[in-house]
């Protein structure tokens, strides 16, 4: 058995597992969170796995993924009053599903530093 047979988000991806799917091209997906942790929060995912940014090695797919994240954001309509953008990296910094993922997050007014 294979990562992707088990990953979560490669699961939502292929469309086993439901998700409130708010947006997709051919190379990622967005999707609601489902424990947010503000009025907007949105995970975009490689449709492909990767792992973390620790294993990415595609310049092209990280600038898609941040380029969704902003086109998300502006269809959200958070855009203009701000957002974040997040990539934990490893468990230590809080990263608990190991697919590579970028969270946008706004609705409220954020402090720094964050957690």
């Amino acid at each position: 058995m294979s990562a992707t047979d088990t990953c979560l988000f490669c699961r939502i991806v292929r469309r086993e597992i439901p998700a409130t799917i708010v947006w997709e091209n051919a190379h990622a997906l967005a999707f609601r969170d489902i424990k947010p942790e503000s009025p907007t929060h949105l995970l975009v995912v490689p449709k492909r796995h990767v792992g973390s940014l620790n294993d990415a090695t595609d310049a092209q797919l990280l600038g898609e993924l941040l380029l969704a994240a902003r086109e998300i954001a502006e269809g959200e309509g958070i855009a203009q009053s701000g957002y974040r953008t997040v990539v934990n990296t490893g468990r230590d910094a809080g990263q608990t599903v190991f697919h590579l993922h970028v969270h946008v997050l706004g609705g409220r007014h954020m402090k720094w530093p964050p957690g």
